[in-house]
């Protein structure tokens, strides 16, 4: 089995640091932050400082061409998929395998529709949110990557090199057997806590002590289990009571990844969670009213948010 030993990494903000930081510290492995040269110029100026600690990464631009990549870690946000997918063309080769980091259901089909399905595989990331302050990031260490084919019964070749990865560079990681299930889980997540999050002002807190402002990110999650189910998803009863017990665990005092890109005035990620439900709602005849709601609700903060960031 060919080892993977040059990773490329698009994305370098909350997410992608915790990666960024937890490969560099394994010396067999050549680590690139793939970026424009603005953003590099601003990187060098003012580095990525992730718990307290100064970072300088090798940054390559899209243009680059004597890098090619094992392995290809997109986290961006998911208005950047387009951009991410374009950027990274000169470094995907034959075995190359990407994963997406990204919010939302559909990342792996849009950049399988260019790559080929055999070079991509699920994955999300699940653990305590970081924070964010411009460059500098906190985040307390737990996290885990879920990642596999749509099915996992036997490992395929790309799995156990990716796992073998994981392995040498300490990231944690679990690969389900139903990988299906599983993102669909992580997505209603997103789904009920980050939008409910974003409208109400609520951290995990809040969530786990009022029962009001945790029967809205109920209600939306509910909506998004209906679609999985019309989607051929198995087990979607489980879905939400396992949500529910993960919420539970979540620090109180921390604010989902939407909730702190509104408090920064940066634009949120509704259209891949309230747009995909009431949009699949439509073409399948299921009412989403709560989505629909608040896919209204964040729009509306998104065009204040623009307006008063000029």
């Amino acid at each position: 089995m060919v080892e993977i030993k040059n990773v490329l990494i698009c994305g370098l903000g909350a997410i992608g640091s915790v990666y960024a930081v937890k490969i560099s510290q394994n010396h067999s492995i050549s680590l690139r932050i793939l970026t424009d040269e603005q953003r590099i110029k601003r990187y060098e100026k003012d580095p990525t400082v992730f718990n307290g600690k100064e970072y300088k990464f090798d940054y390559i631009t899209p243009d680059t061409k004597d890098f090619s990549a094992d392995l290809i870690i997109i986290a961006t946000k998911s208005n950047n998929l387009d951009e991410a997918i374009a950027s990274i063309k000169n470094f995907v080769k034959e075995d190359t395998i990407i994963l997406s980091l990204l919010n939302g259901i559909e990342s792996e089909e849009r950049i399988a529709s260019v790559y080929g399905e055999s070079r991509v595989l699920y994955s999300y990331y699940i653990g305590h949110t970081s924070t964010r302050k411009g460059r500098n990031i906190t985040h307390d260490g737990i996290f885990t990557t879920v990642f596999g084919e749509k099915l996992n019964t036997a490992l395929s070749e790309n799995v156990k090199k990716v796992k073998k990865f994981f392995d040498l560079t300490g990231i944690p990681y679990e690969i389900p057997e139903d990988m299906d299930y599983s993102r669909w889980w992580k997505f209603l997540v997103n789904v009920g806590y980050n939008q409910a999050s974003a409208v109400l002002n609520a951290s995990y807190g809040d969530f786990q002590r009022c029962k009001k402002v945790n029967a809205f990110a109920i209600k939306l999650m509910q909506e998004a289990a209906q679609i999985a189910k019309a989607q051929g998803v198995r087990n979607t009863d489980n879905l939400i009571p396992q949500v529910l017990e993960v919420i539970k665990t979540m620090l109180p005092d921390t604010r989902t990844s939407m909730l702190q890109d509104v408090d920064a005035k940066r634009q949120t990620e509704v259209d891949i969670f309230a747009g995909y439900i009431s949009k699949y709602g439509k073409k399948l005849g299921i009412a989403t009213p709560y989505n629909d709601m608040f896919l209204e609700l964040i729009k509306a903060v998104d065009e204040k948010n623009s307006l008063n960031k000029i």
